[in-house]
């Protein structure tokens, strides 16, 4: 019987409170996270507020919060069509095979070899920059990873006797793909999912910091850490602070993915 290891026990800890943070800044957070204290600008941690102000002396740790907000929707909604749109891809690749297979995931390979951060340039040019940019040029990149695990999962399941059977019965393709592929590799997806949250979160901050992402008002922790260049002699707590929440959400969800693949796969914890 599979066990909870502490890696899943860590894991699903950290990004509890990440999502907890996230939702609470829907509805509250100790200030304004745009309002500009001119006066109380620069002040260090514990001093006026929890993680002291920036530059502008807006509460860092409202901005924290709002981030975490921003960050996660847009790594959710990215890793869900691009999980989306490449598990679909992948299954219907896996039960053609042959020519519409290869097809399939050469172009896949084409496309996983266009960075993110390159993907939202090109379509910044034609759309603008913002939130979706940055959640379409995430997603695009997340397409061919699950198109690639969803096929190689899914082709092992139509070698079963079930799915032989199935089709010596008379059922075609799609009917076999609904009632047996897709079931057996959903445990597959939901942990590569996991993973790739942390990624996308990654990928999410370095667009930010690119200003390729959110546009401002809104605070992101990618934003945050461009912004902390220059007073990284003075205030370093304004650079440390959004990449430990960046580290710590990255952490978490690979973690998380890992506690995952044991728990629903057990095989993995037997070769070990």
């Amino acid at each position: 019987m599979p066990r909870w290891g502490a890696g899943l026990i860590a894991g699903g800890t950290l990004t509890t409170i990440l999502v907890t943070v996230a939702l609470i800044s829907l509805i509250w957070t100790p200030l304004s996270p745009g309002k500009m204290q001119i006066t109380h600008k620069l002040q260090p941690p514990l001093s006026y507020g929890l993680f002291g102000t920036d530059q502008y002396g807006r509460d860092v740790l409202s901005m924290l919060m709002v981030g975490a907000w921003n960050s996660l929707s847009i790594a959710a909604a990215a890793v869900a069509i691009g999980a989306s749109t490449g598990t679909l891809i992948g299954m219907f690749a896996a039960s053609r095979r042959g020519l519409a297979e290869a097809f399939v995931m050469r172009t896949a390979d084409v496309v996983f070899a266009v960075p993110p951060i390159l993907s939202a340039m090109m379509l910044g040019a034609f759309l603008g920059t913002g939130r979706w940019t940055a959640v379409i040029a995430i997603a695009v990149f997340m397409v061919p990873v699950f198109t690639r695990v969803a096929a190689g999962a899914a082709r092992q399941v139509w070698s079963r006797n079930y799915v032989l059977a199935a089709r010596g019965a008379g059922k075609g393709n799609l009917l076999i793909t609904i009632e047996h592929v897709f079931p057996n590799i959903a445990n597959q997806i939901v942990v590569q999912a996991a993973v790739q949250l942390g990624l996308a979160i990654l990928t999410e901050a370095g667009l930010s910091f690119l200003g390729l992402g959110t546009p401002p008002p809104a605070p992101t922790w990618g934003r945050m850490l461009a912004d902390a260049q220059t007073y990284l002699e003075i205030a370093p707590w304004l650079a440390i602070l959004p990449g430990l929440a960046i580290a710590v959400a990255v952490l978490g969800f690979n973690m998380l993915g890992d506690g995952l693949r044991d728990l629903l796969d057990p095989r993995t914890e037997d070769c070990r």
